[in-house]
């Protein structure tokens, strides 16, 4: 093995022929013994790899993609790193994915569109196989690019009457359910509590409203909605401004769990008996609803699953393949607890 120092390059990076004239062989060689190593005879393999931990040598992916038209890399935006609900799609997503050899570019929008219009133009410029985004409220542009990119796109956690690929669930249903509970069990002064109001929070408003509907009744000064994110601090001050406006309410369906936590919490503080003085519903099925006090009812959604269903379909997408259906309904399920 040579002891002569390699030259550095223009960028830094220790290259494939700065390995070869370090063992004195060439970059046709350093190259098998990264990609076909039973091609080089094992002495020859063991000073190459020595060579490559003693420099520091790193695969160039981005020449490496040009080279293939791959990138091994899968863009995915989530409106939120901070809630579990879409830490736990990442969990399927990654399972799925990571055992294919892909690696996830991770975008956080934030809810909102034009953050993912920015992150998906960045993500782009690293030509990914392929793309998941949640849900289908997206820019123009977004559509454009998505569309432009030539890139297999799935959509995760709402479902569309459209061509698109989609895995999710139907929210709107799901909304109705927990208000057709409610209303079986008598009450009829439902209160619905909304945070961040995303598409996916008003698809869930729209089927209280038509549960309530059907039953005959509306209870439109029951509703208190919200723009700011969702948190459990939130749902104390939604549920103070609920009694002020509607103080006869005798139930309430809470967008997600937190909110519905910080209205269980609440009510111990006031002395206000659940479910006997307000009945408390959520909806995602948090790990913490069943042991809070009263445990909470809620519908459970299937968040790993529909990462796991959406990256496999993904997977198909970028084989070439034609998943079917396009759009999967993975389904909810009303959890029947103690708060109501």
């Amino acid at each position: 093995m040579s002891n002569r120092k390699p030259r550095p390059t223009q960028t830094g990076r220790v290259t494939l022929s700065e390995i070869a004239e370090r063992v004195g062989t060439s970059s046709i060689t350093v190259s098998r013994v990264l990609n076909a190593p039973h091609l080089v005879s094992e002495e020859l393999r063991k000073q190459i790899e020595a060579a490559i931990a003693e420099l520091g040598y790193l695969p160039n992916r981005a020449a490496r993609a040009l080279a293939s038209a791959r990138s091994d890399s899968v863009a995915v935006l989530i409106p939120s790193l901070s809630n579990t609900v879409f830490t736990q799609l990442l969990e399927g997503v990654r399972d799925v994915l990571h055992t294919a050899g892909y690696r996830t570019l991770i975008g956080d929008t934030r809810y909102s569109a034009d953050e993912e219009e920015s992150l998906l133009r960045a993500y782009l410029e690293h030509s990914p196989d392929g793309i998941l985004v949640t849900g289908f409220e997206q820019t123009d542009t977004t559509r454009q690019l998505l569309k432009a990119s030539r890139v297999p796109v799935v959509h995760m956690m709402e479902l569309s009457d459209s061509a698109a690929y989609s895995v999710g669930l139907e929210q709107f249903d799901a909304g109705r359910t927990i208000t057709s509970h409610l209303l079986s069990r008598g009450y009829r002064r439902i209160g619905f509590l909304g945070a961040q109001l995303d598409p996916r929070v008003m698809e869930r408003l729209a089927g209280h409203r038509a549960a309530l509907h059907d039953a005959g009744l509306t209870y439109p000064i029951g509703e208190v909605l919200d723009p700011r994110p969702s948190s459990i601090g939130m749902g104390v001050g939604l549920l103070d401004r609920l009694l002020q406006q509607a103080p006869d309410c005798d139930a309430v369906f809470c967008c997600n769990d937190d909110l519905a936590h910080g209205v269980l919490f609440e009510c111990q503080r006031r002395g206000i008996r659940v479910p006997q003085q307000l009945a408390v519903a959520g909806f995602n099925d948090l790990a913490a609803s069943a042991w809070i006090c009263p445990a909470l009812t809620t519908i459970a959604t299937p968040r790993y699953d529909i990462g796991h269903a959406a990256a496999s379909m993904l997977l198909q997408l970028m084989r070439g393949e034609t998943p079917e259906p396009a759009k999967v309904d993975l389904g909810f399920s009303l959890v029947l607890r103690e708060s109501t």
